[in-house]
């Protein structure tokens, strides 16, 4: 069976359904945060993470005053805290039942923050110089061209203003998923990266993909992820690893499978 190819706008509109049914479904990222969180945040108790693990002394001390784009980030987690924190708060997201997350939390405990629909990769609902502050969790797997992502960040950023992000190791996406060598311990390699579901993997599988509603995701190289940075025009100033908490891949044992960093466009 041969399936035909996949356009940017296909891989949009796939990834957008699935995230509207995580959003109804609940998923981790789907979960909005007390009440209780923000009140604590609004006394300046608040955190926000780019990783399971806290953000690295220093990345984000405060942002009193401060625009922020939330960017792939919606779900009704980190966008509220920010702006009962003190913060501008803009968020991006493909997802409309993720931004109506983000909404519901706003109207529950009076916050000020607004929502936009759209592609990561295209920023074009931004001037230049908008923001101080973007914030971008492990999202960048569910696009296949992160470079763009890259130099929209630093065309809407302010002078001197900083991009915290996380990804994947890439070496998550090496290997063969099959359960029973899962069940065993054993990692096969299978892919050569840069990876991508819509070319690495057989017809079949991508069609059982669809048929379950799975996104189509990209395991992108570190030098797209970190040297697409630079690229870009960004100086990176902070980098950061962390460890699986919950393994679903043999490999997140072994190593820490989450990737962070903090870069700067410079004055």
């Amino acid at each position: 069976m041969t399936m035909p190819p996949f356009s940017s706008n296909d891989i949009y509109r796939h990834n957008q359904a699935v995230w509207d049914r995580l959003a109804r479904e609940n998923c981790d990222w789907s979960r909005p945060v007390s009440t209780e969180i923000i009140q604590a945040a609004r006394k300046g108790l608040w955190e926000v993470r780019l990783t399971p693990a806290e953000l690295p002394s220093g990345w984000l001390p405060d942002v009193r005053g401060l625009r922020i784009l939330c960017l792939a980030a919606s779900g009704g987690q980190q966008a509220p805290v920010l702006a009962a924190a003190g913060a501008e708060v803009v968020v991006l997201d493909a997802s409309q039942e993720q931004l109506e997350l983000d909404e519901m939390v706003a109207r529950r405990d009076n916050l000020t923050l607004e929502t936009v629909l759209g592609d990561m990769q295209d920023l074009s609902a931004f001037a230049d110089e908008t923001f101080d502050v973007i914030f971008h969790p492990i999202s960048n797997l569910y696009v296949p061209d992160i470079c763009r992502v890259w130099f929209e960040c630093f065309r809407v950023l302010r002078a001197g203003g900083k991009l915290l992000s996380s990804f994947y190791n890439p070496a998550v996406f090496i290997f063969d998923r099959a359960p029973d060598l899962a069940a065993k311990g054993l990692m096969k390699p299978r892919f050569v990266l840069p990876y991508a579901d819509i070319t690495d993997l057989n017809a079949d599988e991508i069609k059982r993909k669809q048929l379950k509603n799975e996104a189509l995701v990209f395991g992108h190289t570190l030098k797209d992820q970190i040297n697409g940075q630079l690229n870009a025009g960004f100086m990176l100033t902070g980098f950061d690893e962390t460890f699986q908490p919950n393994p679903r891949f043999v490999i997140d044992s072994y190593m820490p499978t989450f990737m962070a960093t903090c870069s700067i466009k410079p004055d």
